[in-house]
């Protein structure tokens, strides 16, 4: 079945960037001119994607008025002659959008859940907005192609340094073939020195629909909240499970200096301003 809906996690309280995210959701922090969700729901569209799916909170508003139309904005630039270009792809066509809420911060897969009337019977894709995938084709249209040879579920699987796969999922892996991992098992957050392996869940997944019939029943695991990673865990086994290595670029905007390198790494590359921004830097280090 085609991966038609995809469901973005956006109901965090951002609270490694504070003040900034006090009143401004953190997935509306720019990276150059476009915030993040815009650049998720980009990923999700060139992988067609047609329903995006916001599992929201209390106070994020603005990511809601971001696809919407911005009448006064757009009318005033029209009647000042001024192109609205810049606005293209942030208005989402009528019903494509569709928001619910996370009402209580419970983690992951409890956001997930949340979204499951609207999810159905289908299978669906994530996307972590703070994990920003920058490639061509992009990560999720990757893994949507790899999902039409093999089926069954996949994960976006990206190596690290072994000091470092205490902050995320990790994969035990089983064969490889090319970008695509057999999975063995999922360990969420593992002790120091207890990984399978360096192999990390990097912010994209493709999954089936018996998901929310694991994450309905699912028990708090690391941290205190209900871990995606253990109701996937409980897959393995019973239906197809794959990583994928995503041909590209991560930046884990969720840390200051993760975004920092993002708006760095893709400002050197724009036309208006990357020589200038190349130049100044090398005055500075």
């Amino acid at each position: 079945m085609k991966i038609r809906k995809a469901v973005f996690p956006v109901a965090g309280l951002g609270t490694r960037f504070l003040p900034a995210t006090k009143a401004v959701p953190k997935e509306m922090l720019p990276v150059v001119d476009r915030p993040l969700i815009q650049y998720a729901v980009d990923e999700a569209i060139e992988a067609g994607i047609e329903t995006m799916v916001f599992v929201n909170g209390r106070g994020k508003a603005a990511i809601e008025d971001h696809f919407d139309m911005a009448y006064e904005l757009e009318r005033t630039q029209a009647d000042r002659g001024k192109s609205v270009a810049a606005l293209q792809g942030s208005r989402l066509t009528p019903g494509d959008a569709v928001f619910v809420r996370q009402q209580e911060p419970r983690g992951l897969g409890h956001a997930i859940w949340c979204a499951r009337h609207v999810i159905g019977d289908e299978p669906f894709a994530i996307i972590l907005p703070d994990e920003f995938m920058v490639g061509s084709p992009g990560c999720l249209k990757q893994m949507v192609d790899a999902y039409e040879q093999v089926g069954g579920n996949l994960i976006c699987a990206l190596e690290v340094p072994l000091a470092e796969t205490p902050s995320y999922g990790v994969l035990d892996p089983g064969l490889r073939d090319g970008t695509l991992t057999e999975v063995r098992g999922l360990v969420e957050k593992p002790k120091a020195g207890t990984a399978p392996s360096n192999l990390i869940v990097a912010g994209r997944y493709i999954l089936q629909p018996e998901i929310m019939g694991y994450l309905a029943t699912q028990e708090a695991g690391a941290g205190g909240e209900v871990q995606l990673t253990d109701s996937m865990a409980k897959l393995i086994g019973q239906q197809p499970f794959h990583g994928v290595t995503f041909a590209g670029e991560r930046y884990d905007c969720g840390s200051k200096l993760g975004f920092a390198q993002a708006n760095f790494a893709l400002a050197c590359r724009d036309a208006t301003m990357g020589g200038d921004l190349r130049a100044w830097a090398k005055t500075i280090l």
